[in-house]
């Protein structure tokens, strides 16, 4: 139990003000929250395996990599979402073809979740914490499931939030904000470089 809370308090506090949340904001505004959610739940379950699988072994990558890796991840989600925010596209339509209860949109709309969130997730914080948890702890599914735990419990916040910003701000107006956002978190990830 020690370390179901363990993992589930560390997790918690390392992703309420991550990118993670901010991805998952994102993800709702541009599509429904259910796939949102479930693709976004997908991507924290295998990240967490693998996390709990590998243990402190990708606590051994070297920092130059991992922050040219997620410069690059984050670089290509900032062009992506500032090319969409800003091209002239009528918002009216994109948001009816968000809307439609069709399944095919269910599962493109999750496993473009899915996508962003299964990289975004690579070398972030609370991977390694929770890698370095199941190595000390010893106990990989109590850290799992905690890990797990705080991870939906972010994701929920962030599709609350994001599917009652949807029906308030225009869907270009986020999409500009977060691109810059992202754009900001590449710059982040390359200026550690330095240090």
């Amino acid at each position: 139990m020690v370390a179901l809370i363990s993992a589930f308090g560390l997790v918690l506090a390392v992703e309420l003000p991550d990118k993670t949340l901010v991805a998952t904001l994102v993800l709702t505004t541009r599509f429904r929250a259910w796939p949102v959610f479930a693709g976004v739940c997908a991507a924290f379950a295998v990240q967490c395996v693998i996390a709990v699988a590998f243990g402190s072994v990708l606590t051994l990558l070297p920092d130059v990599v991992l922050s040219l890796v997620v410069a690059a991840m984050f670089g290509l989600g900032a062009f992506m979402l500032l090319r969409e925010g800003f091209s002239e596209a009528d918002e009216a339509g994109d948001d009816a073809s968000r809307s439609g209860p069709s399944p095919l949109s269910f599962l493109r709309s999750a496993t473009a979740s899915f996508g962003v969130l299964f990289a975004a997730e690579w070398g972030d914080a609370s991977q390694l914490a929770t890698a370095s948890l199941a190595a000390r702890i010893g106990n990989p599914v109590a850290v799992g499931v905690g890990a797990f735990s705080a991870l939906v419990v972010v994701a929920g916040l962030a599709v609350f939030i994001g599917a009652k910003l949807r029906s308030r701000i225009r869907p270009k107006l986020i999409q500009r904000c977060a691109g810059f956002a992202f754009a900001g978190f590449a710059t982040f990830a390359l200026v550690q470089l330095a240090f």
